[in-house]
């Protein structure tokens, strides 16, 4: 499996209190060792929201949207709830 990051996902991270930039990377990590592994782990809040595009809780509020196809993962956004849907209806 191959993983990628889109420049907003990275964009939007860069953005985030440091807090927040560890709850996302620590849900990435949790997210990648899941579709290694198999292993779902507790609170990661994995829901299927389209065909291919995916979400993660990563705290309270953060959020991070992918996309996953047969080979590949990539993370597209890392942002609040309200984030995710707007970048979901011009997506």
């Amino acid at each position: 499996m191959r993983y990628l990051t889109a420049s907003l996902f990275d964009q939007g991270v860069r953005e985030l209190s440091e807090a927040k930039k560890r709850q996302v990377k620590k849900a990435v990590r949790l997210a990648t060792a899941f579709f290694e592994t198999g292993d779902l782990p507790h609170g990661l809040g994995l829901k299927l929201l389209g065909h291919d595009i995916w979400e993660i809780r990563a705290g309270l509020s953060e959020r991070v949207l992918f996309r996953k196809d047969r080979d590949a993962i990539e993370f597209l956004l890392a942002g609040s709830h309200d984030e995710i849907h707007r970048f979901l209806k011009n997506f």
